[in-house]
């Protein structure tokens, strides 16, 4: 047999001894930064004559520049989009709530990345799924730091958090911890990251902020206060991007302490237009000399800032790229820069652009983009829904078409001096909805799973629930007792059994009676207003159930058979005038 070289030899016995892959490293390192309502005019680097920015410009110096990357005008559909590089439409999380914020049951980007050796870590917003098989660590995550639903303090999450001192999920474990949120998302990554020495890491920061409530400490947002209502909307808003730049700038440096920086890529985005940072009627903010917000089809609503460092792979150097790419281009891109094949299965509707940013001499072709919006359980199939992209073209309500590079602002529609491109595009958009309409996320609504040993009881609230009704959101329309009508969910039983649903006005963190109040009331600063209903009424698998709610009672439970399959619940508070929907419910499977 043919003696191997000593250094191979010395390099198989480390490798064996201390169990790591040899050519591990030779893998980047993927951290990618999602900040939530942070526009495309909230940087200085990007011209903002107030705001101060110096780690994000610094960064934005050396990196390669998107200039035309585009995602979806709000949060829950671009994070779907980036998790599984599909659209909105294809992976059936498009909306913000009414049972549309939660991916189907699809395979994603940490899935990928994990199965080819990597950790994968989340700090942050995810925004696509409480409850199994949706959440975090069903997606692929070793490690998640999160917290629930859309926003910080909203009804979903843990109740009482306030951007400081909150409860955050660990691996779906309630957890308390000490500090401003960012600074935690931002510190418990690093923290991941230096205990991760064996391979390469998959870290995914999605921050909750600049999204609002505006909460920061005052010493971010001193700075801004005198220019507020005559320059700028709110200060709070600066303040908080200043703050994430400050821990921003924290990250490099720890790349750069830790050995990091040469073979690790570094994403810095947003996932849609600012929503404090500019006022059209107001003039008060900056954007970039574009019109439209977050939820606006408008330029402004979805043109965001995409920068992306790798100095081993030579994605380095301070330079613009005016290619036009979006949201679903960020999964096939990184795993082409990382080696890593994606399955077929996957049905990936983004491209790879790895090959512009290595070579700017190169171009991609041609391509249309599809951006829906529609805040409904409904799929966005109107005309009003979308705003299709190609190269330098916009083509809002079927019949707006504008030129971007000539009008930023959009104002002057050239629909009748080019009918050609308008059926040009409308033509494309017909062949995609027909491919899309052939999906089952189109169709089917994502559902919770019950009677799963992965997670034995799940939570609902009226934020995620069906119905017609705009929907509330906010602890404090809980507080206030604020009555909406939404009140369906779409479940899946894995497992036949006696279940019990149980139908509450607080959540079970500050237990308190249906008609009345938390036992022990520790946010003063909300205004808390009783609710009078006589019965709770479920329907479930073809059953019809009421009881009626005493004074003193926490909650109403009702005991249901139910067998494997997928169904609709309701839960309904109903009283003399109005019934409305129950705005927690919980659900457990009962021992045999």
């Amino acid at each position: 047999m043919r003696e191997l070289p000593t250094f191979l030899l010395t390099a198989f016995f480390f490798g064996f001894c201390l169990h790591i892959p040899i050519f591990s490293q030779q893998k980047p390192n993927v951290i990618l930064v999602l900040t939530d309502d942070q526009g495309i005019g909230d940087l200085g680097a990007h011209g903002n004559p107030w705001l101060k920015t110096p780690n994000i410009d610094a960064f934005y110096e050396d990196a390669v520049r998107l200039t035309n990357f585009h995602v979806s005008p709000l949060c829950t559909p671009t994070r779907a989009a980036i998790i599984t590089g599909r659209y909105p439409i294809n992976n059936g999380a498009w909306a913000t709530f009414k049972g549309r914020d939660a991916l189907s049951n699809t395979n994603t980007i940490a899935d990928i990345f994990k199965k080819s050796g990597y950790a994968t870590a989340l700090f942050g917003k995810w925004h696509l799924g409480d409850n199994y098989p949706n959440r975090p660590t069903d997606s692929g995550f070793d490690m998640a730091i999160h917290h629930l639903s859309g926003g910080i303090g909203e009804l979903s999450d843990y109740w009482g958090n306030d951007y400081f001192d909150d409860v955050y999920y660990v691996n779906n474990q309630p957890k308390q911890f000490k500090g401003y949120c960012t600074d935690v998302w931002f510190d418990e990554a690093m923290k991941f990251m230096d205990s991760t020495t064996n391979r390469p890491f998959f870290v995914y920061l999605p921050l909750n902020a600049p999204h609002d409530p505006l909460f920061v400490d005052e010493k971010y947002a001193s700075p801004y206060k005198n220019l507020e209502g005559t320059e700028i909307i709110d200060a709070n808003l600066y303040g908080m991007i200043a703050n994430i730049d400050e821990n921003f700038g924290k990250l490099l440096r720890f790349l750069e302490n830790k050995k990091l920086k040469n073979n690790t890529i570094v994403i810095f985005m947003s996932d849609n237009g600012t929503r404090f940072g500019y006022n059209r009627d107001s003039k008060l903010g900056f954007n970039k000399g574009f019109e439209g917000i977050k939820g606006s089809k408008l330029e402004g609503g979805h043109r965001a800032p995409f920068f992306i460092r790798w100095p081993k792979g030579k994605i380095e150097g301070g330079r613009d790229n005016n290619t036009l790419a979006a949201h679903i281009d960020v999964l096939p891109t990184l795993a082409s820069l990382c080696g890593i094949l994606i399955d077929d299965v996957m049905a990936i509707d983004g491209v790879d652009f790895s090959s512009i940013l290595k070579k700017p001499s190169l171009h991609m072709p041609k391509r249309t983009l599809f951006l829906h919006n529609r805040q409904d359980w409904r799929p966005p199939d109107r005309a009003e829904d979308v705003c299709i992209l190609q190269d330098e073209w916009r083509l809002l309500n079927q019949k707006e078409l504008y030129d971007i590079a000539k009008d930023p602002k959009q104002e002057q529609n050239l629909a009748s001096l080019y009918p050609d491109k308008v059926l040009e595009l409308l033509a494309a958009h017909q062949v995609f909805m027909k491919g899309a309409k052939e999906n089952p996320e189109y169709r089917e609504l994502p559902s919770a799973v019950i009677g799963s040993p992965e997670q034995k009881e799940i939570k609902l609230t009226i934020q995620h629930a069906i119905g017609e009704d705009l929907g509330i959101w906010k602890t404090e329309q809980v507080a206030a007792g604020v009555k909406n009508l939404n009140n369906t969910y779409s479940l899946e039983i894995i497992e036949a059994g006696t279940y019990r649903i149980s139908c509450r006005r607080w959540p079970k963190e500050i237990e308190g009676t249906i008609k009345g109040f938390p036992k022990n009331l520790t946010d003063t600063t909300l205004s808390y207003l009783p609710i009078s209903p006589d019965k709770v009424c479920i329907r479930i698998a073809n059953q019809i159930l009421e009881k009626e709610i005493d004074v003193n009672d926490i909650a109403i439970d009702f005991d249901v058979e139910l067998h494997n399959g997928k169904t609709l619940l309701t839960t309904e508070f109903l009283e003399s005038d109005k019934n409305y929907g129950v705005y927690y419910t919980y659900i457990n499977r009962l021992e045999d």
